[in-house]
């Protein structure tokens, strides 16, 4: 297993010498991680930004400090996996942003649907929308990414339209085995740029969405012959597409 990943807002100017993880994030290490001199851990922006470094001292409850040599960078990912999700009801959409964030997708679009349950308006939207982002951040962490996937603000229904219409590969994931349309399995793939996917809500995405995404570039695509919950099928897909991209070889 790869060393514990924990998160730092920036890096010395020279990128060397002693280095003091504390706060939330030092506390985490010390207290929980339990960690000990002469063990590795990883310091990252969440950006691609990171350093590997060994421990030197603990000191107190919340403060950890570590021999930071090297900055690098970890290039960003090629083609671009962007996931429109979506409102969810309850936690589902945390359990999605979690998987897809583990999985390995890069941006993740919260959506609201016509046909979507909750809402996201005013306050609570605005927690909600925290609420994701600190997941993201969190499941990266703990998956040992160094480049955390970006959680959007909510889009609307033309928003998202507009940003199928720039994708490389635009793919609206579909239960209506009726509709014209085409197994992601089968779909042909672009060396770079970007693939974006669009998971809709518990109750299918509506005509009028669907045909305003197969508008804008976007293919009608089924992922298996089984109906998955939309908490689900946006973590499958994008796995389907990192593995046939190479990006998991």
């Amino acid at each position: 297993m790869t060393a514990p990943v924990f998160v730092v807002e920036h890096f010395p100017a020279d990128g060397t010498g002693q280095y003091v993880l504390d706060g939330p994030e030092g506390r985490h290490a010390v207290s929980v991680k339990r960690l000990q001199p002469g063990e590795e851990v990883v310091l990252t922006d969440g950006a691609g930004r990171y350093a590997v470094c060994d421990v030197v001292a603990v000191e107190g409850k919340d403060r950890l400090v570590v021999h930071l040599t090297t900055v690098s960078e970890e290039p960003a990912p090629r083609p671009r996996i962007t996931v429109v999700q979506a409102l969810p009801k309850g936690d589902r959409g945390e359990v999605a942003v979690e998987t897809m964030t583990e999985v390995g997708v890069d941006r993740i679009v919260p959506w609201q649907a016509a046909r979507c349950i909750t809402q996201w308006k005013g306050e609570r939207g605005l927690k909600s929308l925290a609420k994701w982002r600190a997941t993201a951040r969190e499941a990266g962490k703990q998956s040992r990414r160094v480049r955390f996937p970006e959680v959007a603000d909510a889009a609307t229904t033309k928003q998202v339209a507009a940003l199928l219409a720039e994708a490389d590969l635009a793919a609206v994931l579909h239960s209506d085995f009726e509709h014209d349309s085409e197994p992601l399995a089968a779909a042909e793939l672009p060396a770079g740029g970007e693939i974006v996917l669009v998971v809709g809500p518990e109750g299918g995405v509506a005509r009028d969405e669907l045909a305003l995404f197969e508008e804008a570039g976007a293919r009608a695509c089924t992922l298996g012959p089984t109906v998955m919950r939309t908490s689900t099928a946006g973590t499958a897909a994008a796995a389907l597409l990192l593995g046939r991209t190479g990006r998991w070889s």
